[in-house]
């Protein structure tokens, strides 16, 4: 039906690997995401992590990590993990749970009021998202920005090789 809205499913990708500051934590009730939460914002408000970010970019962090945290709590169970890897251009979030079988699903066509929003709200805050099935566990991860300019050598390295022959101009 070409008439009908078409909404796209949360991408099953891969995990990223990151480089960066790896930091983690056991997940065991929805009591203890607020704990874990003020452990985030603490390390993220060392200045080796708040002069490479923005305020706004950290809030967003401390967002997508409370909503993946319920999510995963609320829709996944078992042993929830959490992973943060704040790397030289952001962070990457990585939740994780014991049910592979039960992928994330965005809420459609539904009233705001009635909360379920969250996956919407992290796709809003992130660069890349996505979901992977592993053995016995569901890892559903988003990568976020740190609001400032990446360095000039990240970028360089990111810049296709010239072909032989053709002067890079410096």
């Amino acid at each position: 039906m070409a008439d009908e809205p078409t909404h796209d499913a949360w991408p099953s990708s891969p995990v990223p690997s990151v480089p960066g500051d790896v930091w983690h934590w056991q997940l065991e009730a929805m009591h203890v995401v607020s704990r874990v939460r003020s452990d985030l914002r603490a390390r993220i408000a060392h200045p080796s992590v708040s002069s490479a970010s923005t305020e706004d970019a950290r809030d967003g962090l401390l967002l997508v990590f409370e909503e993946l945290a319920s999510n995963a709590l609320r829709h996944g169970g078992g042993d929830v993990r959490a992973l943060v890897v704040a790397g030289p251009a952001g962070w990457l979030l990585d939740l994780s749970d014991e049910a592979p079988d039960r992928p994330p699903v965005p809420a459609v066509d539904r009233d705001p009021a009635l909360g379920g929003m969250g996956l919407h709200l992290v796709a809003q805050l992130s660069t890349a998202y996505g979901w992977e099935r592993r053995p016995g566990r569901k890892h559903v991860w988003a990568r976020l920005p740190s609001g400032k300019p990446e360095p000039a050598e990240h970028r360089h390295e990111r810049l296709p090789q010239p072909r032989s022959g053709e002067i890079r101009p410096d």
